[in-house]
């Protein structure tokens, strides 16, 4: 949403968010060592436990972001040269957006109500309690008033994560599955065997097919997956959902009449959250 901003020329939003956006890394770095590569899931679990200080660098994004989110919407959502640049910019149907395969907010914005976390849930996506923020007209407005209030929903469902959190081992330490720790591998034979085996053969997986999607935040990201029951894929495909919406650039960039698309403004508004257009 902050790009989307600065390209319409609005930068003073951009920088409201960019200083949380560096408080989300520090997250990162505290929770893998990694401020991008988030590689702290792995197979089996987790590479290492949450410290207390994780835990109190979300809180204070917890406590602080919100604020700042209501800001940021306070800059746009009611700014007259905002409105008027993205209010019938690049709008698409809900049934034109079926057609070229679109997912996510973009789908969301046309007016369909789909979220992969909850029509196919995954991980632990069913024990939380959520809404799914729907638009009407599918433009650029009603693309940027989703993506607000799915930030709203995603504070929600980090504050439920950290209250439902188990207690007990977080990963497998079966070392035929994941690896050993530095620490055992450099005392114990088996240990070191188990790590040399496990980064250089890795392990089977039954022979089979499979497909799995997850909600990324531009839309449904899948993986196919093709085993021969060996240790490496016999096939792998990853689709990215942005790539499919790119074949819908060419119909939303051509000029569309906008009387045609809205109406009266004051009368649209998306189905769940606080904004009114």
């Amino acid at each position: 949403n902050s790009v989307i901003g600065v390209d319409s020329g609005a930068y003073t939003g951009f920088l409201y968010v960019m200083q949380y956006r560096e408080l989300i890394y520090e997250i990162y770095e505290e929770v893998c060592g990694s401020r991008l590569t988030t590689n702290i899931g792995r197979i089996g679990g987790f590479e290492r436990n949450f410290t207390n200080t994780a835990f109190v660098k979300l809180e204070k994004f917890l406590d602080e972001y919100p604020r700042t989110l209501k800001e940021f919407e306070n800059l746009f959502k009611r700014n007259r040269i905002f409105m008027d640049r993205t209010i019938g910019c690049g709008p698409i149907s809900a049934e034109m957006a079926l057609n070229y395969g679109f997912t996510g907010p973009n789908l969301r914005a046309a007016g369909v109500d789909y979220d992969v976390r909850v029509h196919t849930p995954y991980s632990s996506y069913e024990d939380f309690d959520f809404n799914i923020p729907v638009g009407k007209n599918g433009d650029c407005f009603d693309r940027y008033l989703v993506r607000i209030e799915e930030m709203r929903q995603s504070l929600s469902i980090i504050q439920q994560c950290i209250s439902l959190i188990p207690s007990g081992l977080y990963r497998n330490f079966d070392n035929k599955i994941t690896p050993p720790s530095r620490g055992h591998m450099k005392q114990n034979m088996e240990a070191l065997i188990h790590h040399f085996k496990y980064y250089t053969e890795g392990f089977s997986i039954p022979k089979g097919e499979t497909y799995v999607r997850v909600e990324a935040p531009k839309g449904e990201f899948g993986v196919y997956l093709l085993s021969d029951g060996s240790n490496k894929p016999y096939r792998c495909r990853i689709k990215s959902p942005g790539f499919l919406h790119l074949q819908g650039l060419d119909f939303m960039a051509k000029g569309h009449n906008l009387a045609d698309v809205v109406t009266i403004i004051g009368t649209q508004d998306i189905v769940f959250g606080e904004v009114d257009r």
